[in-house]
């Protein structure tokens, strides 16, 4: 048969090859379908970024008019002013700084020892197991709020130590407080993670029998990375939840010591704060209490819609592509 008229290959085509999607790139496109979520997610980066820099292009907390009674909100004052003539939109952004840094580093605090602390007991289980959680037990019986109160009245003087020396040695006057705020920290964080060690140490003994946990067992790995690299990976629903739940009533506690002389002190101030100032006086300035109240209800309801859509989107056992 002459070259011309042999028979040509057949088009071979190639597919691309499919190179999947990372667990994390799944929950990604799951929470951008929850409009809710989104929403709620950029309702709290607004307010965090408006109490971030908002304050360096207003007038200070601290800056009175010359009336010193409260005035209705205007074209002067948006919002607003308290009895002592402070603009109320100048203290909302200066006391969001406090509140929502109160509410994420007390969260992290007792999201961290509550994590570490269940796992473990689940994990393990027997009597160390037995031992940790009647331990939490007991520290449930304790009147939490007189065990803060307690530990803030002991340690108050090495925290106004801790504020002297940034005055003297370091000449930071903008920490003036620091020390206390520091104390607030560790004192909320200490007693908040009861609860998440117990939420932890049951989604533990519901999955450490699973046949993926066998596999890593079978394969030599040790606990600590069969706690941290397999375990953990697969509750982070539930634990995000939670820490979403208790950012609000860090808050909320917060604002309990600030009204004992406890927490937040004058003059700075916090969103607890204002919302127990305008309670007392909502009758004569309705202002004082709506719109601080109205910020704190949105933050709730933001990070109650945000929880709810990450639960969906990380939990990779429920997860339905």
């Amino acid at each position: 048969m002459p070259p011309s008229l042999s028979p040509k290959p057949a088009a071979i085509h190639l597919e691309p090859p499919d190179h999947g999607s990372s667990p994390w790139h799944d929950a990604w496109s799951r929470l951008r379908k929850n409009h809710l979520a989104v929403s709620g997610g950029i309702i709290l980066v607004a307010l965090t970024l408006l109490c971030v820099f908002g304050p360096l292009f207003s007038q200070s907390y601290q800056d009175q008019s010359l009336d010193l009674g409260a005035t209705a909100p205007g074209a002067a004052h948006w919002l607003g002013t308290d009895t002592l003539g402070r603009d109320l939109f100048a203290r909302l952004l200066y006391g969001g700084r406090i509140s929502l840094m109160v509410g994420l580093v007390a969260t992290v605090v007792a999201l961290t020892i509550g994590v570490a602390y269940g796992a473990v007991a689940g994990f393990l289980g027997g009597k160390t197991d037995r031992v940790m959680m009647r331990i939490v037990d007991i520290m449930y019986a304790l009147p939490f709020t007189i065990f803060v109160i307690l530990l803030m009245v002991f340690m108050k003087e090495p925290a106004e130590k801790l504020d002297a020396w940034l005055r003297n040695t370091v000449h930071l006057e903008g920490l003036q407080g620091f020390g206390n705020m520091l104390l607030l920290f560790a004192a909320i964080g200490a007693v908040e993670w009861l609860t998440m060690s117990r939420i932890v140490r049951g989604q533990v003994l519901s999955i450490k029998r699973m046949e993926f946990i066998e596999a890593a067992r079978s394969l030599g790995f040790g606990r600590r990375r069969i706690i941290f690299r397999h375990i953990l990976p697969n509750i982070l629903g539930p634990i995000i939840v939670y820490s979403t739940l208790t950012v609000p009533a860090v808050m909320l506690l917060e604002a309990f010591l600030s009204f004992l002389g406890l927490g937040v002190q004058p003059p700075m101030s916090s969103w607890g704060v204002l919302i127990k100032d305008g309670a007392e006086k909502m009758e004569e300035f309705w202002w004082l209490l709506v719109f601080p109240g109205g910020v704190f209800s949105l933050t709730l309801f933001s990070l109650n819609f945000l929880g709810d859509g990450l639960r969906d989107a990380l939990d990779v056992r429920t997860a339905k592509d």
